[in-house]
């Protein structure tokens, strides 16, 4: 076999995977905003008072709950720290109160995880519908 066949072969082989030869997952090599006759007025709609609204919702929900999981967190570092006789008292059987504040932060993480999924579904997704609607982007 030729060096030029070899390499046409090589580039036939891999004509269709995106450059760099590595894979793509989902839609990981789409954009965000599908292509429209016109590009939207990034500008316009930074400016708006309808975007000013959903950083504000957004602002309402991710400060408060970041900053209540952040105390609990570190509550719950400074109290296994320093107050190790209050974290190692039983509760029931080998069950401890340390073990039972450490399975409820994974608790917590779910709860809020759950909480802003919703908070999203009915507060800010019908916000940015209605921003990409105004803007003439396609959803």
């Amino acid at each position: 076999m030729s060096t030029t066949t070899s390499s046409s072969v090589h580039r036939r082989r891999w004509e269709h995977e995106p450059a760099g030869g590595a894979a793509q997952f989902g839609n990981a090599d789409q954009r965000a905003l599908r292509r429209t006759a016109e590009r939207p007025d990034f500008d316009a709609i930074r400016h708006s008072a309808d975007f000013a609204d959903l950083r504000r919702r957004v602002r309402l929900f991710i400060f408060p709950a970041g900053a209540f999981f952040l105390l609990w967190y570190v509550g719950y570092v400074l109290i296994a720290a320093y107050a190790p006789a209050f974290m190692s008292q039983k509760l029931w059987g080998a069950v401890n109160v340390g073990l039972v504040l450490g399975l409820l932060q994974f608790v917590s993480t779910g709860a809020l995880t759950l909480l802003y999924v919703r908070y999203a579904q009915r507060t800010i997704d019908p916000r940015v519908d209605r921003i990409r609607e105004q803007a003439g982007v396609d959803n």
